[in-house]
């Protein structure tokens, strides 16, 4: 997959601990990769990369750390970063907005600054999120051109982060100059509402239902007429390698902004999911509730994708049905039977990609 690139290449992943982070891990390691991780402790338990126990070298510091990260940098040189590490909730940059501010843009800033200093690093990803949008509430998908803005802190946070990727671009890694004045490409990657097993992050829709069915309790539900895209977490994972790819082949057109979100079936309620994943569940219980008193969050955000699907050949590979059955699957696998089905949902997705990509040439 991927034309073989990542086989032997050393790659730096920031944030690993994490639930999207630890799924990149596994990925990259089964595809070839040496793979150095960055990030602090997992920060949930269970966690999913503590159960994967993966054998790679694992680097536990703070991404705001600059001299810790650019020790890890010297010794390791990475030849592609890509860079996930941040503090990823809307509710808790409300309770913690320095922390946040602080993690997802100066830590960010710490990065590129390291990578600007490292000779080996020849491509960089830069994650965000599909918040990173000045949000209007548009039907519309929001395109790579829209503007940055963001209304909660964490929002605003990769919106931030998304600028500091454009000025590093134009300052540094300029297109432009790419193969005369330096030797590294850096894109960014934005995605939103990403689920699959493994995630037990707090005021997360499905992490939540899924621990309150683990124990037998009934779980509320805010914002039920709220609309998201859903995706499983391999489907943006795929396309973050898809540009990995390419800039490591020394494509300078691909060193800009990516949105990757699913088919527009797949934008369902909050309802409408609780009301789907149930059928693959029983023990999921749960009662409607609007909180009045809850901090600000968009009732409508999407993405456009065109750019992906006709640049870079990418598309969703599970429908919203699929997703929802892989996703409930992995945690009934891992709570009745102390299962991790990490492996066989990639192996399942994988031949899902190799079977189209043979399909349409």
């Amino acid at each position: 997959m991927f034309g073989g690139i990542y086989c032997g290449k050393r790659v730096l992943l920031t944030g690993h601990t994490g639930f999207k982070g630890s799924w990149l891990a596994f990925w990259l390691q089964r595809l070839g990769a040496e793979v150095c991780g960055y990030a602090l402790p997992a920060s949930t338990e269970p966690s999913h990369w503590n159960l994967l126990k993966l054998d790679l070298r694992s680097e536990i510091a703070d991404i705001r750390d600059s001299k810790i990260l650019g020790n890890v940098f010297r010794e390791f040189q990475p030849e592609i970063v890509f860079h996930l590490a941040a503090q990823p909730l809307v509710r808790a940059s409300y309770r913690d907005p320095v922390e946040t501010y602080s993690t997802n843009v100066m830590g960010t800033l710490n990065l590129f600054e390291v990578c600007r200093k490292t000779e080996s690093v020849r491509a960089i990803i830069n994650v965000t999120s599909d918040k990173c949008y000045e949000n209007r509430e548009w039907t519309r998908g929001y395109c790579e051109e829209d503007a940055m803005g963001g209304h909660d802190p964490y929002s605003s946070s990769k919106g931030c982060s998304e600028l500091l990727t454009a000025s590093y671009r134009n300052s540094y890694f300029n297109n432009a100059d790419f193969g005369r004045k330096h030797q590294t490409l850096l894109a960014s990657c934005r995605a939103g509402n990403v689920i699959g097993g493994g995630d037990w992050a707090e005021d997360r829709l499905i992490p939540d239902i899924m621990k309150a069915a683990a124990a037998g309790k009934q779980v509320e539900i805010r914002n039920p007429g709220s609309t998201r895209p859903w995706q499983h977490v391999l489907e943006p994972l795929g396309g973050y390698l898809m540009v990995g790819q390419r800039l490591l082949e020394k494509r300078p057109e691909y060193a800009t902004g990516w949105n990757f979100g699913p088919d527009e079936e797949a934008d369902l309620s909050v309802r409408d999911v609780v009301e789907c994943i149930q059928r693959y569940w029983s023990r999921i219980d749960y009662r409607l509730a609007q909180l009045p008193e809850a901090p600000h969050e968009a009732n409508l955000l999407k993405l456009n994708c065109a750019k992906a699907r006709s640049q870079l050949n990418w598309r969703p590979v599970w429908n919203s049905e699929t997703t929802f059955a892989k996703t409930v699957g992995w945690y009934r696998q891992f709570y009745e039977n102390g299962v991790l089905a990490t492996e066989s949902d990639l192996v399942s997705y994988s031949d899902k990609i190799n079977f189209w990509e043979e399909s349409n040439g």
